[in-house]
């Protein structure tokens, strides 16, 4: 396991754009945060149904979307691009079925490597394990079929290997839709650092074992921006799903703990903090993902982006041709305007990065959070932090405090209404205990321990 003592960019200026100390290069050419910024295109099917019977059809789309993109790629000049295949349910249930599909990807991006342009293909299999309740993470046939499409994407050559992992989701939906804080840290730093160091050390040693093939990295995904999409809804503070981003940082490192190398996924938006913290190049989305989800986060999720991404947008027939071609032009436009500040000077970059947070972060607590000088004070936190139980208190703690200090201000704009969350959030994190133990039995008693499969976490009841 690696732990990072000390954060490997501490001034917001190397917090940019296009450049990581540790920059990726992968097998066909592609250098990931070293010095220019890459489109990774994600998209996925239409609505239909996944069988036997359809799946020639599921075959032949994915060949159209790739070939189609590829040749607007061309078109358009792009200096690299990652492709990334999300596989479906039905996918990762069927190793087979996804190997196919990353064969066709794989069979198309050779051809383009060939022609002059470097690109990576990543792979992100469905974490199917969450598909039963309660759900078996360290056993069972859904976690054998995940683990079975990781290798087959690898053995197939995938450059990255990713997923969206779902250990302690049970508890997190949960704590959520109460706004309960103790429970939130106890889902993602003790549930889902377990989990993710169970699973992430089976996907490095998969993709240590196949040449090329690179162990990328996690997102809390299905937890910060179940929280993002539930603040714009209303249905919970924008304040307390400010805090539960920065914490989601303290999860989704164990990935790179157990060995990941990057870029993290896109659908990261705490991969501003991990940037800071681990030096590894980074994917992120904005605005470029409103085809798939509303966020306040449009512009400065680019401020220190390597990778720009869409997120997911499904095969659909618009005017300006099909969707997934589509965003792949809007992502290549962005990222010429990033990489011809940087060819300009730095000071140009720099420029544009303090538009890019400018442009956000006064107007949403979630986009305050993710500026270059938080972020970094959130990674110093985790880095100082004797373990992961106290990375996710302090890092609780600074969040509600920097919301307090941004309102005093006038730094951001956060409704009246929800000042006394602020309150309320302080005198929670204020009660909670010094030691995991103690945190765990406090919480174990307070929540239905029927939802969890106690032993997969290393608890017992």
């Amino acid at each position: 396991m690696v732990r990072w003592e000390e954060v490997r960019i501490d001034q917001p200026e190397d917090l940019i754009f296009g450049s990581a100390p540790q920059p990726l290069e992968t097998k066909r050419g592609l250098v990931i945060g070293g010095g220019k910024v890459y489109p990774e295109l994600n998209f996925t099917l239409p609505s239909m149904s996944i069988n036997d019977d359809t799946w020639p059809e599921i075959v032949k789309q994915y060949r159209e979307i790739i070939e189609d993109a590829l040749e607007r790629a061309r078109r358009l000049h792009c200096e690299g691009l990652v492709v990334e295949l999300e596989t479906l349910p039905e996918m990762t249930r069927r190793p087979e079925w996804a190997g196919e599909i990353v064969s066709v990807l794989q069979e198309a991006l050779n051809e383009a490597y060939d022609c002059g342009l470097p690109c990576a293909l990543r792979v992100t299999p469905n974490d199917n394990r969450e598909m039963r309740r309660p759900p078996r993470m360290r056993g069972g046939d859904l976690l054998q079929t995940t683990l079975e499409t990781f290798d087959c994407a690898a053995e197939l050559g995938a450059d990255l290997l990713a997923v969206e992992s779902t250990g302690g989701k049970e508890i997190h939906d949960g704590a959520l839709t109460m706004a309960d804080l103790p429970q939130v840290i106890f889902a993602l730093c003790v549930l889902g650092v377990r989990d993710m160091r169970f699973l992430w050390t089976r996907i490095v040693e998969i993709a240590d074992s196949h040449e090329g093939v690179f162990a990328a990295g996690d997102t809390a995904c299905g937890f910060a921006n179940t929280a993002m999409v539930l603040a714009n809804q209303g249905m919970i503070p924008r304040t307390f799903a400010a805090v539960v981003r920065t914490i989601s940082a303290v999860r989704s490192l164990v990935a790179y703990e157990c060995g990941a190398v990057g870029p993290g996924k896109d659908c990261g938006y705490e991969n501003v903090v991990l940037k800071a913290l681990t030096g590894l190049p980074m994917a992120m989305e904005g605005k470029t993902a409103a085809c798939a989800h509303s966020s306040p986060l449009g512009n400065i999720a680019a401020a220190a982006a390597d990778l720009w991404s869409n997120e997911s947008v499904q095969n659909i027939k618009l005017l300006g041709g099909y969707a997934p071609s589509i965003s792949l032009e809007q992502l290549i436009y962005d990222c010429r305007l990033m990489n011809a500040a940087i060819d300009e000077s730095p000071e140009a970059a720099l420029s544009l990065q303090q538009w890019l947070v400018d442009s956000d972060c006064s107007l949403d607590p979630q986009a305050l959070v993710l500026a270059p000088h938080p972020a970094i004070a959130v990674a110093k936190l985790i880095a100082e932090s004797e373990n992961h139980y106290l990375a996710g208190r302090n890092v609780a703690a600074y969040t509600i405090q920097l919301l307090r200090d941004g309102i005093r201000d006038d730094l951001v704009e956060v409704p009246e209404r929800e000042m006394r969350w602020l309150d309320m959030m302080q005198a929670s994190v204020e009660d909670l205990p010094d030691e995991e133990d103690a945190f765990i039995d406090v919480i174990l008693s307070q929540i239905d321990t029927s939802k969890i499969v106690l032993e997969d976490y290393d608890l017992c009841g």
